[in-house]
């Protein structure tokens, strides 16, 4: 089999999976775009097989420490063990989850979320999307879906070469349609061909839940709403007013929608986030809880500075409009922004704002986000509960 040799102190040999081209020492074999390889040490010892993009600035992802091939039985046993820790987890939906989380379920660059008998599917490194069909076609054998919907629209495909796409893999495409979440005592609308990530902001739906068990008689706004999860849930936890912001008119008809079939009232405000929050006329002091679920403002290394920036930008803000003893829910969704990092511009906001705060909770993604510690990119949102301490 071809493959490269990967040089001393590479990141691989700290546990993580990927192989830059920086860290190549050589190639033989003539390997193929595409192409599962073989990964070798500087002293020639295996290190197991690996897709194959010379193309990407991430040239090698490791698929096992063993010799292996992307075939039906490869995706037959990988989608059962993803299905088996679905199913494991006692506080996950296995028909509403994430079923596959790319490399934390060893399948690099593909992703599948379940909406009841509805797949939908992202193959985002050029080795899985080459074998697309055949994930599809095992993906009917395992969990017979009425439907198998392509979303490759993420700009990540791009590093790889590919196409922005977006399809039917099996089936008919589905109407948008109410999607019943356990726990939640509402429906969210999965529209699975258009809008944000897949249909629903699946990562979230714990963070819904735990936001919204503070929210009881207290003045409610939702930043980036989207189609108002947060926002539902704090008005049928007891918020005595809930505001939704949200830029996408897309979006919004869906949170009216939402909101109607809930039986929830929620203001809802169909404009820029930033715009709303520097010429708001909303009265300092005006809520007594924000919540700030941006979509990711970077997504590469190059545009992180510019991201922090807005990320200070809209916590400043935020913080002005904050009651003394009110709480700031707010999240990040780019695995480039640390949790470090992600204090430390949250620190500098209230530093600016003359606030102090104090950390009630943190959040993460749901369980069926797996996250392997040695491969920090697959943990990606980092979430913060902050009280705004009164003055001294």
């Amino acid at each position: 089999m071809p493959g490269i040799v990967v040089r001393p102190r590479a990141r691989i040999f700290h546990g993580h999976d990927w192989v830059y081209a920086s860290e190549i020492q050589k190639t033989f074999g003539k390997p193929e775009a595409g192409d599962v390889i073989s990964l070798k040490d500087f002293k020639d010892r295996p290190l197991g097989s690996a897709i194959y993009n010379p193309e990407s600035q991430i040239v090698a992802r490791r698929i096992s420490r063993r010799k292996q091939q992307l075939d039906a039985d490869f995706f037959t046993r990988r989608f059962q063990r993803a299905r088996q820790l679905r199913e494991s987890l006692s506080e996950i939906d296995p028909m509403v989850c994430r079923l596959a989380w790319s490399e934390a379920d060893g399948l690099p660059g593909v992703i599948v979320d379940r909406y009841g008998d509805h797949l939908v599917l992202q193959t985002l490194t050029l080795a899985m999307e080459k074998k697309k069909e055949l994930i599809a076609r095992t993906l009917v054998d395992i969990f017979s879906p009425v439907s198998i919907t392509e979303r490759n629209d993420s700009p990540i495909r791009k590093a790889e070469g590919l196409d922005l796409i977006v399809g039917m893999l099996h089936g008919e495409a589905p109407d948008p349609f109410p999607q019943k979440i356990g726990g939640l005592g509402f429906t969210l609308t999965a529209a699975l061909g258009a809008g944000h990530k897949t249909g629903l902001y699946l990562d979230q739906l714990d963070n819904y839940q735990k936001v919204a068990g503070h929210a009881r008689g207290r003045r409610v706004l939702d930043v980036f709403a989207n189609q108002g999860g947060f926002a539902l849930a704090c008005a049928k936890s007891g918020a005595t007013r809930v505001q939704a912001v949200e830029a996408s008119e897309e979006a919004c008809a869906l949170a009216r929608a939402n909101a109607e079939r809930a039986g929830t009232e929620i203001e809802i405000r169909c404009t820029n986030a930033f715009d709303f929050l520097k010429s708001s006329d909303a009265e300092e002091g005006e809520y007594d809880l924000i919540i700030l679920d941006p979509p990711s403002f970077t997504k590469s290394k190059k545009a992180l500075s510019e991201a922090l920036r807005g990320y200070k930008e809209i916590h400043l803000r935020a913080l002005k409009l904050l009651r003394p003893g009110g709480l700031l829910a707010t999240y990040a969704c780019s695995h480039h922004v640390t949790w470090e990092i992600f204090h430390n511009v949250i620190n500098s906001a209230t530093v600016d704002a003359k606030r102090t705060l104090r950390l009630v909770d943190r959040h993460s993604q749901r369980r069926d986000h797996p996250v392997i510690p040695t491969l920090p990119e697959t943990e990606y949102l980092k979430g913060f509960l902050f009280e705004v301490m009164p003055g001294w």
